[in-house]
Order: C-alpha cells, then sequence, then structure tokens
C-alpha cells in the first residue's frame, strides 16, 4: 500500500538555513543497534507470549484436531529429514533480523566500516550541496507516507519564486503515520523552534527536530506503548493510535492529540505529560481545531456523528455537540469569520456552523464519496479547498454564505487523502493522494485567476499566459465527451478555436453530413 495520509505545510523563515546533521559517535551507534535488538527480541517475546495464552485458550477439540494433524506430519519425515538436514527451517531468520534493523537508518550490525568484514572501501566524505540549504524564500512541506511496509516523514522544501520542490531530508518512523503537526516549542527548553508532532498507529505521539537531519530517534516521546495485552499496565497516555494532532499556538506548551480510545487529551509539553483527558465522545475521536482567537476553545470531530466544543478550562462539563449526518472527517475553523467554522463527514457533505447556533448556516453536497481534505486560502475570503476519495479536488467560493463550484479537477493521484495550504502563497495547495503528492498554484486555471482575481491581496499577481486554450481545458473538464470528441477539441484548439460551444456544433455538423451520405 503506497499512501499520503497526511501533509502540513511549514512558514518561511523558522528553518535553519543550514540544517545540523546527526553524526554518532561508534559507541552511541552501538547503543542505538543494542537498543532495537532488545526491542526485536521484546517484540518475539510477546508473540511467544502471545502463543502461550492463545494455546491454554484451545479447547479439546482443537487439541484433538491439532493431535490428527500431528500423525498427518508424520507420514511426512523424508521431507523433514531433508529440512532438518539443510536448516531450512530457520533459512530467513537472519535475513528478517537485518530487515527490521534497516528501520533505523541505514545501519548494519556495526557500529562503524572498520567493524564489518564486508566493507573494503573507504568512506568518502560529504559533498556540499546547495540544496541543503534552506533560503528565507523557502517553505517546509511535511509529508507522512506509507510505501508497502516502509513508513517515514519526508521534509519538502518548495519555493513560489523558482516553483522549486524536492526531498530535503526524510525521517524514518516505525508506524504508520495518521497525523502530522508544526509546532515552534522546544520540549524541556521553553524556546521557539521547528519542530513536528507526529501520530500513528501505536498509542505514541513522536516529537522530531526538523533542523536536524538523519536523526535516529525523536527528541521526545509522549505517552508509551502498551506492552502486552495480558499485563494491563496503566498510562497516563493513549491506549490506541493517534488519529489528530493540534498545537495551540496561543498556549505553547499545550498539545491536543485525539485517538482510536475514543479520549481527546491536552499535554502539557514543559513536562511532557497530559494535564487533561476528555472522555465525552462514544466512539474514535478523528480531528482537532483549537480556536485562534479562543485559547481555552477547543473542537473535536468523532466516528460517533459528532462535532463538540470544549471550554478546556473545565472541558467534561462545559462543551457544546451538534450531530452531523456522518463520520466527521474534518473541522476548521474560518480564519476569516472566527465565530464559525466548517466540519465534513464521510458522506461527502461540508457544513458550515456558526458556534452560536444549533443549525448549520449552510451545507454542501460537495463530493460523492468522503470529504478527506479540507483548507481555506491563507489570504483570499471565500476561496475554499476541499479534496475527497472520489479522486476530485473542488475549489469553492463560499463568499456571502453562497457556496458555489469555481473549479473541479481529477489530479491524477487517485483516492485523495489530505490537503493543505501554504501559509504565504494564497493561492498555491499541496495534496496528498495513493503514492505522491501535488503541489498546484490553482492560478494555472484562467477560470480561478478571473473568479479571484478583485479578493487577490496586493502584491499578488492575477495574469497568466494561454488564457484561451486553458479556459477550454477548464470547460473540458466539465464536459461528458468521448475520446473522439477530445481529439476534435484539441484540434479545434490548434486552430484557434475561441468558443468551447463551437467544437458541440462542428462535431454534430460532421456527423450528421456523414448520416446523411449514408
Amino acid at each position: 500500500m503506497n499512501i499520503i495520509p497526511c501533509i502540513k505545510w511549514v512558514k518561511r523563515g523558522v528553518a535553519k538555513s543550514i540544517p545540523d546533521k546527526v553524526k554518532l559517535s561508534e559507541d552511541e551507534l552501538r547503543r542505538v543497534i543494542e537498543d532495537t535488538k532488545d526491542k526485536i527480541d521484546l517484540l518475539d517475546d510477546e508473540d511467544d507470549e502471545q502463543g502461550e495464552e492463545d494455546e491454554e485458550k484451545m479447547s479439546e477439540d482443537d487439541k484433538s484436531s491439532t493431535a490428527e494433524k500431528g500423525d498427518k506430519r508424520k507420514l511426512e519425515d523424508d521431507d523433514d529429514d531433508i529440512e532438518t538436514k539443510y536448516d531450512l527451517a530457520d533459512y530467513d531468520e537472519d535475513d528478517e533480523a537485518v530487515d527490521m534493523l534497516k528501520g533505523i537508518g541505514n545501519l548494519t550490525y556495526y557500529a562503524s566500516n572498520s567493524e564489518d568484514p564486508y566493507v573494503t572501501l573507504k568512506e568518502e566524505g560529504d559533498s556540499d550541496d546547495e540544496d541543503f540549504e534552506i533560503k528565507a524564500t523557502d517553505n517546509l512541506i511535511v509529508v507522512g507516507k506509507t510505501e508497502k511496509e516502509y513508513c517515514c516523514l519526508e521534509v519538502y522544501v518548495y519555493n513560489e519564486d523558482l516553483g522549486n520542490l524536492y526531498v530535503h531530508h526524510d525521517i524514518i518512523l516505525s508506524s504508520f503515520p495518521l497525523a502530522v503537526e508544526w509546532l515552534n516549542y522546544d520540549v524541556g527548553e521553553d524556546k521557539p523552534g521547528n519542530f513536528v508532532a507526529v501520530g500513528t498507529m501505536e498509542p505514541i505521539i513522536e516529537i522530531w527536530d526538523l533542523d536536524l537531519v538523519d536523526s535516529l530517534e525523536p527528541v521526545v516521546v509522549l505517552g508509551s506503548k502498551v506492552k502486552s495485552k495480558s499485563k494491563k499496565k496503566k498510562t497516563d497516555g493513549h491506549t490506541d493510535a493517534v488519529l489528530a494532532l493540534a498545537w495551540n499556538a496561543n498556549v505553547r506548551n499545550v498539545l491536543g492529540s485525539a485517538s482510536a480510545d475514543s479520549t481527546v487529551k491536552l499535554w502539557d509539553l514543559s513536562e511532557g505529560k497530559p494535564a487533561t483527558t476528555i472522555s465525552q465522545h462514544e466512539d474514535k475521536v478523528q480531528c482537532l481545531a483549537w480556536c485562534p482567537s479562543d485559547s481555552s476553545c477547543l473542537l473535536s470531530g468523532s466516528f460517533d456523528n459528532t462535532v463538540k466544543m470544549f471550554d478546556c478550562r473545565d472541558p467534561n462539563k462545559n462543551f457544546k455537540s451538534w450531530s452531523l449526518n456522518g463520520e466527521v472527517e474534518n473541522i476548521l475553523w474560518d480564519k476569516f469569520n472566527q465565530t464559525n467554522f466548517y466540519a465534513t463527514t464521510d458522506k461527502g457533505h461540508v457544513f458550515y456552523m456558526d458556534k452560536r447556533s444549533a443549525k448549520p448556516v449552510f451545507t454542501l453536497s460537495a463530493h460523492s464519496e468522503a470529504v478527506t481534505g479540507l483548507c481555506q486560502s491563507s489570504s483570499v475570503p471565500g476561496l475554499l479547498v476541499t479534496t475527497s476519495t472520489d479522486k476530485t479536488m473542488k475549489i469553492w467560493d463560499v463568499q456571502d454564505n453562497k457556496p458555489s463550484t469555481v473549479l473541479e479537477r481529477n489530479l491524477k493521484l487517485n483516492q485523495l487523502f489530505c490537503v493543505d495550504a501554504c501559509p504565504e502563497a494564497p493561492f498555491v495547495f499541496a495534496v496528498g493522494g495513493e503514492k505522491e503528492i501535488k503541489v498546484w498554484d490553482i492560478r494555472e486555471s484562467a477560470t480561478v485567476r478571473k473568479h479571484f482575481a478583485s479578493r487577490a491581496p496586493v502584491g499578488v499577481t492575477m495574469e497568466g499566459d494561454g488564457d484561451v486554450k486553458e479556459e477550454m481545458e477548464d470547460a473540458m473538464s466539465g464536459m461528458m465527451i468521448d475520446k473522439e470528441e477530445e481529439e476534435d477539441v484539441q484540434t479545434l484548439l490548434g486552430e484557434g478555436t475561441t468558443d468551447v460551444l463551437a467544437v458541440k456544433k462542428k462535431k454534430k455538423k460532421k456527423k450528421r453530413k456523414k448520416q446523411s451520405q449514408n
């Protein structure tokens, strides 16, 4: 399975121009390798323990059935002798152990090449690479990615002026990433920094330093993994996957997390512990959002088909609830009207709510499947973007509470799972789908340029080349035409045809002429 489940922009100017590189001593490398071996042994012990428990629970009938199977196996003694002779049963064991150690960053069993008998080449020094430098005009994009069994964060550099996009470095994760959140709070140091919190299928939150390249371990881990079901270990953290994260920019040491264990936790980053647990949802909590203008106000959305708004000074008593028509996929405060918020569901709907009212301001049937991504332009009022598992991205104008579709595009990424807006570029969005991401400046569309030209911020150009062709292509995206018609359209484009209807008329005329000849 190849998928981009989560994505987050980092604003310009917060990253170090030259990030630090981790250089571990041989002793430190040995420690990491031994720790990893211990973790592998622990997992093996847990599997053995679980196997023993399962065996104890087997019924007498199961045991009898197992005995019968054992008798049948006796008929295959010749094969067993061959297996024993050539040690075929353990043939793959060493390879499996090495594969697991790959997850700690291109390391082998040896702390240095001098210890590895198979390495005979001399190490080469690192070459200077201008792409390693992060300029003041660069944005970072943190992308959660899973490719088969490999899970990581890819840290992209994007430069709007140059149109550059490339992977700067990556961070290897031990589990499937579900949520990423940027924060500038250095845990334990109480000073600004450039960090990303990651929620995964594990019940923990990892915090990584984005200014540190080749790091093997997170700066800090919040919570702890549940060691074994048979050992009911008490934990202050979550007991299931972390589905959403929300950093409180107004109270910098507070990080909210939502989990499949149906709870929301508020973490005090200065202590590394949860200060509050909110248990008002009846099913998995999938999304969180702090109100930008009220540091104590938190929204949450759940599989129980509700959105709840908490006063975090006493959240288990002071909260409000709205019931929607499906599982809540996303919630988003309206940055241009902070008493209102958006919520999306797995039924394809977008709800626009006023926190003071029980009923929606408007409801939008946005997609035919779940609305998995939702964001606003950083500075263009009324510009809303949605993505869906129906494979489409849509640009909306919701100005004056009168939503209308401006543009719909299939980005050729198959199902779409997330979208986020560039903090500084009001028309640039990053979308995650199957296998890869796409960063799209929607001003490439003439339709978008014309529609939002009057609302573009000062200094943002809305001019573009090839308007006629783009207009035709935009129109074609909304027309039901077959392959032959599409070829005719492309021919007419080359001839300079500017009227979309002319394409249809010429096609029909050609068909009628052909029919009359027959």
